[in-house]
């Protein structure tokens, strides 16, 4: 949790963060502008995380990237500019993202999570992971459990994309509509005599960390019968990350057809794992899955930014546990592993 008792906004803050004040309250807005972020990746999905939390308002945003910047980032990375090709990501990408804030704190951080210690993750409070292998995640997402800092890591493949939130043991206030009979006279109707009452309720979310949801039990029948609904972005996404960890890399497009092949094998050695129906995760969700699609970033980005900001402030129903974007069906959407 994210403490804020002495965390006074200036007259200057308050104007800024204006409209987010009046949208999720003032002690919200004090716990964000208390708050310290950790983006690790900055690909195209890091890098609309980065503007959706740096225009937020927290405290300070540090961008960890070891990777030199792309030409094929340039399709999805808008924080760096064409003429940075070659030099690190996360510093050619600290320009235009103070710009985008002032009023909030920006550093670059480039050596690999593999040469940082467990407590340098464990500085910030809270971590968002992307473009690591799952051997990375699981590490990270682990020490921020024992130090209780709140994680999430996502991803984007082409169009399809994934995200994970473990933020431990989670409290948080949700307003809640209620519609309450009012009686003016003894003549009133009370079926028509009503008025919208909002009240404001604490609840509480329990998380699993990220080998917990990875590791899913299928042959359990709640998992089982998951499958006759016939969405298969959770395997998508075990393939992706093995395809990951095997080759040190993500699909290349300018090795599409040996990629794919490989992919596809995967896919046949995952299904003969788990027993799943044999088709049910299909060639064609499994195709575009090259580079990443600036419009899917948006979509990925936009949904990790929202669920920082609600983590943070304490306010609204945070995903629990897994949000996937599957671009087949044209559809987001949440559910629950490894409980």
């Amino acid at each position: 949790m994210v403490e804020n008792n002495e965390m006074e906004l200036s007259e200057a803050e308050a104007e800024q963060y204006d409209r987010q004040i009046r949208l999720w309250g003032l002690e919200s807005q004090k716990r964000l502008r208390a708050s310290k972020v950790l983006i690790i990746g900055l690909s195209g999905l890091g890098a609309e995380i980065a503007k959706n939390i740096i225009l937020s308002g927290v405290k300070s945003v540090c961008l960890l990237d070891n990777e030199k910047l792309r030409e094929t980032d340039q399709y999805s990375q808008f924080l760096a500019p064409p003429d940075k090709l070659g030099e690190n990501r996360a510093e050619a990408s600290l320009q235009r993202a103070r710009a985008l804030n002032p009023m909030v704190e920006v550093t670059s951080e480039t050596k690999g999570v593999d040469d940082l210690p467990d407590n340098f993750f464990t500085e910030f409070d809270i971590v968002c992971a992307t473009g690591l292998k799952q051997e990375q995640l699981e590490r990270i997402n682990n020490a921020c459990r024992d130090a209780n800092k709140k994680f999430l890591c996502g991803d984007v493949w082409g169009m399809f994309g994934y995200m994970f939130t473990d933020l431990i043991d989670h409290e948080y206030s949700e307003e809640i509509v209620q519609h309450k009979a009012v009686k003016r006279g003894p003549e009133d109707d009370e079926k028509s005599a009503r008025e919208t009452v909002t009240i404001t309720v604490k609840r509480r979310a329990i998380y699993v960390p990220l080998q917990n949801a990875l590791s899913a039990d299928w042959s359990k029948p709640e998992l089982r019968s998951r499958l006759r609904r016939g969405d298969p972005s959770y395997f998508a996404m075990k393939i992706l990350l093995r395809f990951r960890d095997e080759y040190n890399r993500n699909p290349d497009p300018a090795k599409r057809k040996a990629d794919t092949e490989v992919i596809f094998r995967m896919r046949d050695e995952l299904v003969k794992e788990l027993n799943l129906p044999i088709g049910f995760v299909s060639d064609a969700l499994l195709t575009d899955v090259f580079g990443i699609v600036s419009g899917a970033a948006a979509v990925l980005g936009g949904v990790i930014g929202q669920e920082i900001v609600k983590a943070v402030s304490q306010r609204e129903p945070p995903h629990n546990n897994m949000f996937f974007f599957n671009p087949v069906k044209c559809v987001g959407f949440v559910e629950l592993y490894g409980q």
